[in-house]
C-alpha cells in the first residue's frame, strides 16, 4: 500500500545502518541526529528527525525482524531534501489504512509511531504487502541556508560521518533526557509567555472596546455629515436648475432683440452701433452656452438626464458633426479633419449626447491650437467591443499634474492662449459625466508643446457579414431618405416622433437650425418638419438656406409650429412649404399631406 507523496527522484546515498541487534536502533537514531546536525537543521528539527527515524526503525526491528536504514539526499529537486528509507522483510501490515487513519489500536501501540512520524516529517510514504515486508520512506526539506552543490560534497560529508562514532545505550538515554529537559523548559517558558500574552491581550481588548466606542461615535458623525452633504448637493442641483431656467428667458430675449437690430427691422444702424450690438449678442451667446452647460450638469448630477438608447448611424453622425464644426474652424493655419467612421460597426447609444461630447472636445481643440491640425478619428476594438473616438490636436498641451484637474467643474489651466480664449470650465466636466452616463469613459493623453488626445470609448459591436457580401461604405446608410425633425425643444421632437411612429422610415433629429440645415444636405430626407422659433437660427432663415441650395430645394418642408401664422409670416414663407402642422392639434389636411408626400397610405389612419 503506498500513500500519496512526491514522485521518487534520483537520490544520492550518504550512509546506511543494518538492523540486526537492539543496539542498532540506538545507532540509527544517533546517525540521524548527527546527519541532521551536519545539514544545519535547527535543534528542534534535529530532535524531530531523530525521533521519527527511531520510531520507524523500532517498528522494523520489533515487527519486521530487522532490516536496513538508508540515508540519502535529493539534490536535483528544489528545495533539496533529506530522505530516510527503512525496509524490512517482515509479515507486513494488513490494516495499514486503519493504522494511518488512527482507527486501529493494539496492545503494543502499533500504528501510533507511524502517525507521529507522518506529522513530524515533510514527506511520508509507506509500501507494505502481507508476507513481503514493509518499506517506509520519510523526508525533511533542507534549511534554506543549506545547499548541497554536488556529489563531491555528499561524499565528503559521508566520510566525516563515518569518522564519528555512535555511543552506547546509556549515552543515547542521556542525550534524550537532556532533550526532554529542554522541551520541558521550553514548555515552561511558553506557559510564562502565554500568561504574558494573555495579559497583553486583555489590555488590547480593553483598548479595542474604547476604540470601538470612538469609531461608533465617528460613524454617527460621518453619517450626519453625509446627510448634510447630500442635502447641500441636492440644493446645489436645484439651485443650478432653477437659475439656469430663469436665465434662459432673458438671454433668449437678448438674442432675439439683437437679431432684430442686426437685421435692421426698425431702421438702419451705424457702423459703431452694429459693432456694439454684435458684442452684446456675442456676450449673450456665451452666457447662453454657460447656462445650457449648467443646466445639463445639474440634470446629470440629479440623475434626471434621460438617455435615449437607439441605433446610431455613424456615417450620418459624422456628416452632421462636420457640418456643425465647420463654422468653428476659422483659423486658416489649423486644419480640421474628421475621418470617416468604420464600416459595419453597430452602436446603440444617445446620438445627441455623443455629438455634444465631441462638439465640446473639438471646440476646445480648435481654441488651444495655433497651427497644425485637429483630427477626429475612429477605431473599433473587436476584443473588448468598444468604439474609440479620438480628438487629437497639435496645440499647447496639458501638463501631467493638470490632466485630472481639467475634468473638475469651473477649472481652467493656465497657458499662453488662455487669456484670449473664453470658457466656463464646465465643458470637460460635463463631457466626462455624459460619457459615464452612456456606459463609456473619457480619457486624455497630453504632452505640453506637442498636443493632446482626448479619447471617448463607448460599448459597440460588429455587424454580421453576409457571405459573399462586400463591406458597405460607412456613409451608405446615410442616404435612405429619412424624416428630419428640426426643433430646439426636446419635448416637441418627442411629440413629433410619437406622431410619426407608424412610418417605415428612419427619424433623424437636429436641435438647432444650423445643424438641421447641414443634416438636410447630408441626409437628403424625404420630408422635413421645421420649427420656426429657434434661438440660433430661426425657421425662416433655415428655410431660406434649404430653398436656395440645389441639393435641398426640392425636399418637402412641413412647418411644425405652435404659433399662429400672421400675414407677415406667410409672406416670409412665400408658399415654400408643403403644409403647416400645428403642435397643439394637428389638422387632418396637414396629416394627409404628409402621408401623400411619404407615400404611406396607412400612416395616420387612426387620426384621419
Amino acid at each position: 500500500m503506498k500513500q500519496p507523496g512526491k514522485k521518487e527522484a534520483e537520490q544520492t546515498k550518504l550512509l546506511s545502518v543494518r538492523l540486526r541487534e537492539e543496539r542498532d536502533i540506538v545507532a540509527a537514531r544517533q546517525r540521524a541526529h548527527q546527519l541532521a546536525k551536519c545539514l544545519m537543521f535547527s535543534q528542534q528539527d534535529q530532535v524531530r528527525i531523530a525521533t521519527a527515524v527511531s520510531e520507524i526503525v523500532r517498528n522494523a526491528f520489533h515487527y519486521g525482524g530487522g532490516g536496513r536504514v538508508e540515508f540519502s539526499l535529493r539534490l536535483q529537486e528544489h528545495p533539496q531534501m533529506l530522505v530516510v528509507e527503512v525496509s524490512d522483510q517482515g509479515p507486513g501490515i494488513g490494516d495499514i489504512e486503519k493504522v494511518l487513519d488512527g482507527e486501529f489500536r493494539s496492545s503494543t501501540g502499533m500504528g501510533l509511531g507511524l502517525q507521529g512520524t507522518r506529522r513530524l516529517m515533510d514527506e511520508f510514504e509507506i509500501h507494505s504487502e502481507a508476507g513481503r515486508g514493509t518499506v517506509v520512506r520519510i523526508g525533511k526539506v533542507l534549511p534554506a541556508m543549506r545547499s548541497i552543490r554536488g556529489k563531491a560534497e555528499v561524499q565528503q560529508m559521508a566520510a566525516e560521518l563515518a569518522k564519528q562514532s555512535t555511543g552506547g545505550v546509556v549515552d543515547e538515554l542521556q542525550r534524550q533526557s537532556m532533550e526532554l529537559l529542554e522541551v520541558i523548559d521550553r514548555l515552561r517558558r511558553g506557559e510564562t509567555e502565554l500568561e504574558r500574552r494573555q495579559t497583553e491581550l486583555d489590555r488590547l481588548n480593553t483598548e479595542l472596546e474604547e476604540t470601538n466606542r470612538g469609531v461608533v461615535a465617528l460613524y454617527a458623525e460621518v453619517d450626519e455629515k453625509a446627510v448634510a452633504l447630500r442635502r447641500a448637493d441636492e440644493l446645489k442641483s436645484r439651485f443650478l436648475s432653477h437659475v439656469s431656467h430663469e436665465f434662459r428667458t432673458p438671454v433668449s430675449s437678448i438674442l432675439a432683440l439683437t437679431q432684430l437690430l442686426l437685421r435692421r427691422s426698425d431702421g438702419e444702424l451705424s457702423g459703431e452701433q452694429e459693432k456694439q450690438v454684435g458684442y452684446i449678442r456675442k456676450a449673450a451667446q456665451d452666457l447662453q452656452e454657460m447656462v445650457n452647460d449648467l443646466l445639463d450638469l445639474a440634470k446629470v448630477e440629479a440623475g434626471k438626464t434621460e438617455v435615449r438608447q437607439v441605433p446610431v448611424d455613424l456615417g450620418q453622425m459624422v456628416g452632421a458633426l462636420r457640418g456643425i464644426m465647420r463654422p468653428l474652424a476659422t483659423n486658416e493655419q489649423v486644419k480640421l479633419v474628421i475621418e470617416d467612421a468604420p464600416a459595419r460597426v453597430t452602436l446603440t447609444s444617445d446620438e445627441a449626447k455623443i455629438t455634444q461630447i465631441l462638439r465640446n472636445l473639438v471646440s476646445n481643440a480648435l481654441k488651444f491650437t495655433e497651427a497644425g491640425e485637429v483630427r477626429v478619428s475612429f477605431q473599433y476594438n473587436p476584443t473588448v467591443k468598444t468604439l474609440a473616438i479620438t480628438v487629437a490636436d497639435t496645440g499647447v498641451g496639458i501638463a501631467l499634474e493638470d490632466q485630472q484637474k481639467i475634468f473638475q467643474e469651473f477649472t481652467q489651466v493656465d497657458n499662453k492662449l488662455q487669456c484670449g480664449v473664453k470658457g466656463t470650465g464646465l465643458g470637460l466636466s460635463l463631457s466626462r459625466k455624459l460619457a459615464e452616463l452612456l456606459g463609456g469613459t473619457l480619457e486624455v493623453i497630453s504632452t505640453p508643446g506637442i498636443g493632446s488626445a482626448f479619447t471617448l470609448r463607448l460599448p459597440a459591436g460588429a455587424a454580421p457579414m453576409v457571405e459573399g457580401e462586400a463591406p458597405a461604405p460607412a456613409v451608405a446608410a446615410a442616404h435612405d431618405n429619412p424624416i428630419l425633425i428640426i426643433d430646439d425643444e426636446e419635448t416637441a421632437r418627442y411629440i413629433a416622433r410619437q406622431l410619426l411612429r407608424g412610418t417605415r422610415r428612419r427619424i433623424v433629429e437636429a436641435a438647432t437650425g444650423s445643424e438641421g440645415a447641414e443634416r438636410a444636405r447630408f441626409d437628403r430626407p424625404a420630408l422635413i418638419l421645421l420649427d420656426l422659433v429657434m434661438p440660433d437660427r430661426n425657421g425662416f432663415e433655415v428655410l431660406d438656406d434649404l430653398k436656395s441650395s440645389p441639393e435641398t430645394r426640392d425636399i418637402p418642408v412641413v412647418i411644425h409650429t405652435s404659433r399662429k401664422l400672421i400675414p407677415a409670416d406667410e409672406q416670409r414663407l412665400s408658399g415654400r412649404f408643403a403644409a403647416v402642422l400645428s403642435k397643439g392639434s394637428p389638422s387632418s389636411e396637414a396629416l394627409a399631406s404628409i402621408r401623400s408626400i411619404l407615400d404611406e397610405p396607412d400612416l395616420f389612419k387612426d387620426l384621419l
